[in-house]
């Protein structure tokens, strides 16, 4: 589904990622984590086509779409929920989620995937006439993932989805990441919450400085010393 060999990208003189080599196949969820500042959202926005590449490959199946604009990504079949869930909170749940449908393709399942949001999270349905600026952080972050899912993603690109939400919703947010995955769809997670997204996770991957320094099993690297002291402050 995604592989990616040897990349490189660069703010300036400074290279924020390093050779990194990373893949997810079909039906899998791969965690990515790492301190702040590591490089998981360069990662992301460099896979999304949303910053440029200095060097290496991006494959999604069978096209390279490294250093393609982030339209073109999207029409490969990848979709992302950002950090920050930048909704446009100016316009009602029902146009966000109808602007996730933009792409050609998605327009011709526009109900169908409605209806699976809406299933996915029933309080959209309730708010579809709110102005999404008026949600809760809560609300907001499953319209943001709604979103995504109305471009009928393979692959959809989740960066901290559980940031600044308070304990219960990260568990329906952790549990509904499971639910799309079981429908079909791989998982690229980008999580500050290792132990939550280690648990949901096939396999994952350590960046640390722009490097992958660790990758494996999930449950491998849950149990892992060097992670569990660096991470999460669990000293063996």
């Amino acid at each position: 589904m995604l592989e990616v060999r040897e990349l490189d990208v660069r703010y300036g003189e400074a290279r924020a990622l390093r050779g990194i080599d990373l893949s997810v196949a079909d039906g899998e969820v791969v965690c990515i984590v790492g301190s702040n500042g590591a490089g998981k959202t360069t990662l992301v926005h460099a896979i999304a086509g949303m910053l440029p590449i200095s060097a290496g490959s991006i494959r999604i199946g069978a096209m390279d779409v490294g250093g393609q604009p982030a339209h073109l990504v999207c029409q490969s079949g990848v979709a992302i929920v950002p950090e920050g869930r930048r909704i446009f909170p100016g316009l009602s749940v029902s146009d966000n989620l109808d602007l996730g449908a933009y792409r050609r393709d998605a327009r011709r399942f526009h109900a169908e995937s409605l209806d699976w949001v809406r299933t996915l999270f029933p309080r959209l349905a309730e708010r579809r006439s709110q102005l999404a600026g008026l949600l809760s952080g809560g609300e907001q972050q499953m319209l943001a993932i709604g979103r995504a899912l109305m471009a009928r993603p393979r692959l959809l690109l989740m960066d901290e989805p559980s940031l600044g939400l308070a304990p219960v919703i990260v568990d329906e947010v952790f549990d509904v990441v499971g639910t799309i995955n079981r429908a079909g769809v791989s998982v690229l997670l980008v999580e500050q919450n290792v132990e939550r997204a280690l648990e949901i996770a096939n396999r994952g991957y350590l960046l640390s400085e722009g490097k992958i320094t660790l990758e494996g099993p999930a449950h491998e690297l849950l149990a892992n010393d060097q992670l569990r002291e660096g991470l999460l402050g669990i000293v063996a």
